[in-house]
């Protein structure tokens, strides 16, 4: 969201680097593999104030057709669903028909502003659900989960915090909640300047966090590309002292920074990414966009067709790039079971049906 943050806000929340026997070893069988999660969300002026209103979800009656795009390169789709999709009757039953495929699946997604119970002051410090009480993130995520159950059958076990905005109590909640898998964690972006989380010390691989690592970390995936990509993030954030400075660096092609999405990442950049991640040993590639970019009108990323053509064209160049670098798609069912089976769990199977199903 374009917002310009007060200047008064402090520090958010740092995630910790993972300790080095906390990467997870993926087994040897599951190769490198991508997944695609989709935050599904409501409509909003993406420059305006938080609104507790705004939660229209019409854009969802656009994914059938995207969703079959997916499905037409073998691509299975999480869909992490927030409280105005979720408890829409006409968005859920759309949702429910697509994870009909066996293979997509649905998961969690917070956006505190328009999720009860409602008695934060609605403004950017508190968009970051992890700034919330306790008390009062644990109430939200409580209530949104019990909605995916009742409207999908099944409980969600996989979760992003809006804006990425999780706290020092976030994973603890999540792990009493019955959750598995957490994919909140933005590799190399600092919201700390917003009041929000700081991951600058997380790294592209999974890892077991939370509560006796009980926790699957998903991060999203961010790779820096260039001459000097070695210097990362103490580079890229010493360049953003300097007026136009990270632009210029990427310009003379010394260093960007490149998340793997379609919004606002040239195709050019994003399959040099892939290349750098899959050579250095990444085996799990996170990619993400949001769900009203499927329909042109709701986000700066898809404003008209020729933006949502543009859009299309971005994964079909991804996916021949992937094909070509023998990395397979991935669904959750898949990711948490070989997860389990690198951790020597009792019950891989029944977890990835869950997962898989829901």
């Amino acid at each position: 969201m374009g917002r310009t943050p007060p200047q008064d806000q402090g520090q958010g929340y740092r995630a910790p680097a993972p300790a080095p026997d906390a990467l997870l070893a993926w087994p040897q069988v599951f190769g490198t593999r991508f997944a695609v999660f989709v935050d599904t969300e409501e409509e909003f002026d993406w420059a305006a104030p938080f609104d507790r209103e705004a939660g229209g979800t019409q854009a969802i009656a656009a994914m059938p057709a995207a969703h079959a795009r997916f499905a037409d390169h073998g691509v299975p789709l999480t869909y992490l669903v927030d409280y105005p999709v979720a408890s829409t009757p006409k968005a859920a039953e759309i949702l429910r028909r697509l994870i009909e495929d066996g293979r997509s699946a649905v998961g969690t997604q917070l956006h505190p502003w328009v999720n009860p119970p409602f008695e934060e002051e609605v403004g950017d410090l508190n968009s970051f659900s992890g700034n919330l009480s306790p008390e009062l993130e644990r109430a939200k995520l409580a209530l949104l989960t019990d909605t995916i159950a009742a409207n999908f059958g099944a409980r969600p076990i996989v979760y992003r915090a809006g804006r990425y905005g999780i706290g020092p109590n976030t994973l603890g909640l999540l792990a009493d909640l019955g959750y598995r898998a957490d994919s909140s964690m933005r590799v190399a972006y600092d919201y700390s300047g917003e009041g929000g989380p700081d991951f600058s010390r997380i790294g592209n691989h999974a890892f077991r966090t939370g509560p006796d690592g009980s926790m699957l970390e998903l991060p999203l995936t961010t790779v820096f590309t260039g001459m000097a990509r070695a210097a990362g993030v103490s580079l890229y954030r010493r360049l953003g002292r300097f007026p136009h400075g990270r632009g210029i660096a990427s310009r003379l092609g010394l260093l960007s920074r490149v998340a793997l999405t379609p919004e606002d990442m040239p195709i050019k950049e994003a399959l040099e990414a892939v290349r750098v991640a899959v050579g250095e040993g990444v085996q799990l590639l996170n990619f993400s966009f949001h769900s009203p970019s499927v329909e042109p009108g709701h986000t700066p990323y898809v404003r008209d067709q020729a933006d949502l053509a543009a859009f299309h064209h971005w994964w079909d160049r991804m996916f021949r790039l992937l094909a070509r670098l023998d990395v397979a798609p991935a669904s959750l069912g898949e990711i948490i079971a070989a997860a389990d089976a690198a951790c020597g769990a009792a019950q891989p199977s029944a977890s990835a049906e869950n997962a898989g199903g829901l």
